[in-house]
């Protein structure tokens, strides 16, 4: 008897957590989007993946959009279906691709903000003072320095440091690891926080409660915290810093493939957004110097 649709998408599931290692927080997301699939499939009385078509997937699609789903959110759910349909038909378990030139709406792609270097220094040079002060300093120095993301800012540990050679090893995303360089202040910054704290080489850097690793929640409680009391108007949060960073690099070396692998992106294409921001810079100082350009 073959595999119900249900206990086929939870044998993906049960794979991707396993061989492919990829985060809870991914499983989560596939596991809303495909639920959504099943659920309408029951619905609509489709009792196995091989009775969808091309057409019934747009139905859903549409189905979705109607239910007031956004295209950003769309597309990820199309993108978690083919996903599904992909490993089926490496299986055998699926005759043919039901996503099969479906496209989701496009998606407009906001720009990221960032802080301009001068409102950049000004945070991350005030983080207090005391104890907490010396964490939130490293923190901000590491975020702005290195361009982590804040998963992988909170699961460091002092072995991950290399502050002797100013490097960083981190464990990004699909468990990929990547070594990034550490700035001079944010050396100075860890190694203050370590002398204060210790800094065994199996302990976290950046510790919440009880000695346990920081919250993803805390640091951007932090965050927010220190952004109010230096009176910032925008809304500072954790990859505010490291769209900051990857801004900063590219307006200074234009080199959009060191940027990539330093941010540990695998597709080059979502490094690209910041050459969208870079231009907006240099088209700014150009309406501002030249007499042609300034605009009335």
């Amino acid at each position: 008897m073959s595999a119900s649709p249900r206990e086929q998408v939870q044998a993906w599931l049960a794979r991707l957590a396993g061989e492919r290692q990829a985060s809870p927080h991914t499983v989560s997301a596939y596991r809303r989007d495909l639920d959504k699939l099943l659920g309408w499939m029951e619905a609509q009385g489709i009792a196995a993946f091989d009775a969808l078509s091309p057409d019934r997937l747009r139905q859903f699609v549409a189905a979705q959009h109607r239910a007031g789903l956004s295209p950003k959110s769309l597309q990820r759910l199309l993108s978690s279906c083919r996903s599904l349909f992909r490993q089926l038909g490496r299986e055998d378990a699926l005759a043919h691709d039901p996503a099969a030139g479906v496209r989701g709406p496009k998606v407009r792609r906001r720009l990221p903000e960032v802080l301009d270097v001068d409102e950049a220094a000004s945070l991350v040079e005030g983080g207090g003072e005391g104890p907490l002060g010396l964490r939130d300093c490293a923190m901000l120095e590491l975020f702005y320095s290195s361009g982590l993301r804040l998963s992988e800012l909170c699961g460091l540990h002092w072995g991950d440091l290399n502050l002797d050679e100013g490097e960083v090893r981190v464990l990004g995303k699909g468990r990929k690891t990547r070594i990034v360089p550490v700035g001079r202040h944010a050396v100075a910054a860890l190694r203050a926080l370590g002398v204060a704290g210790g800094d065994a080489p199996e302990s976290p850097v950046f510790r919440g409660r009880g000695g346990a690793p920081i919250s993803p929640r805390t640091v951007q409680s932090r965050l927010q915290k220190l952004a109010l009391a230096h009176g910032f108007a925008k809304h500072v949060h954790p990859h505010l810093l490291r769209h900051t960073f990857a801004s900063h690099m590219l307006e200074s070396s234009g080199d959009l493939r060191a940027v990539q692998e330093l941010l540990g992106h695998a597709d080059i294409a979502t490094t690209q957004i910041y050459t969208h921001l870079d231009f907006q810079h240099l088209a700014k100082v150009y309406d501002a110097a030249h007499p042609r350009a300034r605009r009335k």
